[in-house]
């Protein structure tokens, strides 16, 4: 029996709420040896309380020693085996703005990057570009005419947008075009079979006009291309979990990952303040809440390590208002760490906080990287954290005799 069969097998009714805070890459590293994290730095004295009432551990978002995307960070946060449910980021972020993917579709997450006068990267990211410039590029995107397929481009957001290319016996298995690096050239797409060699012919086609039509757009006049995937087939929350399940985030990928398991997705403005304002009107409508906060992970990709520690700070302000709505649970981790050190994801374990009346509480008193790794949970695979929810929100009964 496999665990979604398990938690269907022992799922009860309750009226108790589940509030899962996901601090995107809130895991970091000292900057030299013998110093502090990001979070051991910031003063949390909200969380730290929190900490002290319930208990803490470390989660692993895939294996130990696996640097997870956010798409396998999320997905074993909500309890599916990142594993087995191998999810390219592009249909999430097509479907984070409700982009209607369909069978013939292969979803591909695009980045608008700047290249020197030789075609090599010199900003991944064309310097985060504001969403008109954004909206303004993919509109020169979208002149590109290539036979035998129908493209899609729309705008994401600062330097992301989607691209969807619809056409007959088109593959998936397609490597990222992005090197992960400056200094070279995008890399060349190829396929691993025959399907998905007829899809990285289309995108090196694509990537080549994008050059041209780019060609005067300043900072974003090249495109690298991420996580090519078509639709995948995977149980939502409501069947395997019994819950009515919200998604209060900003950014388009989060809600593709939350409507790819069946959560509403709510209209959460641009704020933080926004998205707390969200939780509170919709509060008796729904029995889970999925509460997104980017910005640990973007200062975390920039090199940034004030700017993360500023941002830690700004969501422990937030917590004093969740506490007021009175969730039977909290929760609250990251989906992986993006230390400032490595400026990029990393492999290290995940803080992870959970309040309950029902928890044991431990000895922590601090919410970090060193307190909870003395923590009641100890280290964990992300996957089983939705399983603890459900057994410390009372919705789990006994299994066997």
């Amino acid at each position: 029996m496999n665990m979604h069969d398990l938690i269907r097998e022992l799922r009860e009714p309750a009226q108790t709420k589940i509030v899962l805070l996901v601090a995107d890459g809130l895991g970091g590293l000292p900057l030299q040896p013998g110093g502090l994290t990001e979070l051991e730095t910031a003063h949390t004295p909200n969380l730290d309380e929190c900490a002290k009432a319930g208990v803490t551990g470390l989660s692993i978002p895939v294996l130990p020693g696996i640097t997870p995307g956010s798409g396998p960070g999320h997905l074993a946060l909500f309890g599916y085996d990142p594993l087995e449910y191998r999810i390219g980021r592009g249909i999430l972020e097509a479907l984070g703005i409700n982009f209607p993917v369909g069978k013939k579709d292969v979803a591909i997450r695009g980045n608008f990057c700047t290249l020197d006068s030789t075609g090599k990267i010199i900003d991944r990211r064309a310097g985060r570009p504001s969403n008109e410039k954004n909206r303004a590029a993919v509109e020169k995107l979208r002149t590109i005419r290539l036979p035998g397929v129908e493209l899609f481009v729309e705008p994401v957001k600062e330097h992301r947008f989607v691209l969807v290319i619809r056409g007959d016996d088109l593959g998936d298995r397609v490597n990222d075009t992005d090197p992960q690096a400056v200094g070279v050239p995008p890399l060349a797409a190829e396929g691993a079979d025959e399907p998905s060699r007829r899809t990285a012919a289309v995108v090196n086609q694509f990537v080549a006009a994008a050059v041209r039509v780019l060609a005067d757009e300043g900072p974003t006049n090249g495109v690298t291309l991420r996580g090519f995937a078509t639709y995948p087939q995977i149980a939502t929350f409501a069947d395997v979990y019994g819950l009515r399940a919200a998604a209060i985030a900003v950014y388009p990928m989060y809600k593709g990952l939350a409507r790819l398991v069946g959560m509403d997705i709510l209209d959460a403005g641009q704020t933080v303040q926004n998205q707390i304002e969200t939780l509170a009107h919709v509060w008796n409508h729904y029995d889970f809440f999925f509460l997104h906060f980017k910005y640990t992970d973007s200062t975390g990709e920039d090199g940034n390590f004030p700017a993360k520690v500023q941002m830690i700070e700004k969501l422990d302000a937030t917590i004093p208002e969740i506490l007021k709505l009175q969730p039977d649970v909290l929760i609250v981790t990251g989906d992986h760490s993006t230390p400032s050190k490595l400026k990029s994801h990393s492999w290290h374990p995940v803080p992870t906080l959970l309040l309950a009346n029902t928890c044991r509480p431990d000895d922590v008193t601090q919410f970090n990287e060193k307190a909870c790794l003395r923590g009641g949970l100890g280290q964990f695979p992300a996957k089983h954290l939705m399983l603890l929810a459900l057994a410390h929100a009372q919705r789990l009964g006994k299994y066997g005799a």
